[in-house]
């Protein structure tokens, strides 16, 4: 039988590097260090019981690391005492939005040395991962190196996530259950696969923030929480009212939804914004004042995922992220039920506002659709208009100017009668004057 395995890496890790690791369900791991000048790969086989001998304190083993953790507690400085976030983005056929989100990287104003990177590319089928590293490898070789940022782990890990990526399916109440578990699987794998003894923080981030400060890692961080996030809204077309809330897994328990969970199968799992589940908690993004006090706090026990900055020390007191029915709860809503449940503070932001990428339902879609036709209709009904108008001014041509051509006519007509008639009495004159003259001789 063959023994478990871990994956460990054995060599310090610099600014630089992009870790690449496939992990697979065989018993061996491969590890590909992939760093600007250099690509090789190396297959490691570390028994798990035999780990702590490997690693024993012995001077003489270089890859041995000292680690004083009370040194990453997190502060509300961090910047200052050069505290290391780690980044962690779960990605899924996420290709139309790496462009706006490694724009919202670059311009990150907490010092992009002491952020670790960290991505999971899950269950894609579109090209999230060859454009995911052609990004950080010009990130990474930028000639401006304050761009740079530490180290860089991508991981690719399926889950078997069927539910479509598009805006019914993902936000549909019969998928909500099992999509939010095989989620929390995810994020499991991906912190468990990066967080390192020296992160003081961790900051969750989905790609498809459209509009964010890039001071949200020090205004976040300000306030000194285990656990903080900010509000999420959405732009909406003018037709649909300009903005909507959006995240509305931040919220207050209430008595409402305590007794609601007493009556689920201990399976359930309560999702926030469906009829079938009525809680009447106070939403985060209900209480939103666009003039409001960016710093106002208000304390939470569900939280979103869209944003979210925790104290790696939460992580490390065993608080995750249940991929199973947690108090009638998974994924974020569940991990800010058990920060509770641990005595962490768990806060969010009412009045400090980012905003998610609208993504049009298929309601929306078709709504769209009947407005470009009306809009079609309405140009070719304009158009025709136009080009009646233009034959009835051809066909009927200006009155004045016909009037003023008439007269013209009629005065030439007067005129020639005249010049005829003169021209007759003239020539009758002539002729009389002839037969007289004739008629004397006579």
């Amino acid at each position: 039988m063959a023994m478990p395995t871990d994956l460990v890496t054995l060599s310090p890790s610099l600014r630089t590097d992009i870790h690449l690791l496939q992990i697979s369900t065989s018993n061996t791991t491969r590890f590909t260090l992939a760093t600007t000048d250099r690509c090789q790969n190396i297959q490691i086989l570390l028994p798990s019981i035999g780990l702590s001998v490997l690693l024993r304190d012995d001077p003489a083993i270089s890859t041995v690391r000292h680690y004083d953790l009370s040194n990453v507690q997190g502060s509300a400085r961090g910047w200052e005492k050069e505290e290391r976030i780690l980044m962690c983005v779960p990605l899924r056929d996420a290709e139309p939005h790496l462009p706006m989100f490694f724009s919202h990287l670059r311009n990150f104003t907490y010092p992009h040395h002491l952020i670790d990177l960290a991505f999971l590319v899950s269950d894609s089928k579109d090209r999230t991962l060859p454009l995911l590293i052609d990004y950080l490898e010009k990130l990474q070789t930028d000639p401006d190196h304050s761009l740079s940022f530490g180290e860089i782990s991508v991981i690719e890990k399926d889950f078997g996530q069927k539910v479509q990526q598009d805006v019914e399916n993902r936000h549909g109440f019969a998928a909500q259950a099992s999509r939010r578990k095989t989620m929390a699987q995810a994020r499991n794998w991906l912190l468990s696969a990066t967080l390192r003894p020296y992160h003081s923080w961790v900051y969750w981030r989905d790609a498809d923030v459209e509009t964010a400060p890039p001071t949200i890692l020090e205004d976040l961080m300000r306030h000194n929480k285990d656990v903080i996030v900010p509000n999420v809204w959405r732009p909406l077309p003018d037709w649909l009212g300009g903005e909507q809330p959006y995240d509305l897994n931040s919220w207050q328990e209430s008595e409402t939804a305590l007794a609601l969970a007493d009556t689920l199968d201990e399976d359930a799992v309560i999702v926030e914004g469906y009829a079938e589940y009525a809680t009447w908690r106070p939403h985060l993004a209900y209480l939103r004042d666009p003039y409001g006090d960016p710093d106002v706090e208000m304390d939470i026990d569900g939280v979103g995922g869209v944003s979210i900055l925790a104290k790696a020390r939460v992580f490390r007191a065993g608080v995750h992220f249940p991929a199973f029915s947690f108090e009638k709860h998974a994924e974020t809503e569940g991990f800010g039920k058990m920060a509770k449940r641990m005595k962490f503070s768990v806060v969010g932001l009412p009045h400090y506002t980012i905003w998610h990428l609208y993504e049009p339902s298929a309601d929306d879609l078709k709504h769209m659709e009947r407005m470009e036709e009306e809009r079609l209709a309405k140009v070719a009904e304009e158009q025709e208009a136009a080009e009646r108008e233009k034959k009835i001014r051809e066909s009927w041509k200006d009155p004045k100017a016909q009037w003023e051509q008439d007269k013209k006519d009629i005065a030439d007509a007067a005129v020639a009668q005249m010049d005829e008639m003169t021209s007759h009495a003239d020539g009758t004159k002539v002729g009389l004057k002839a037969g007289g003259g004739g008629a004397d001789k006579a």
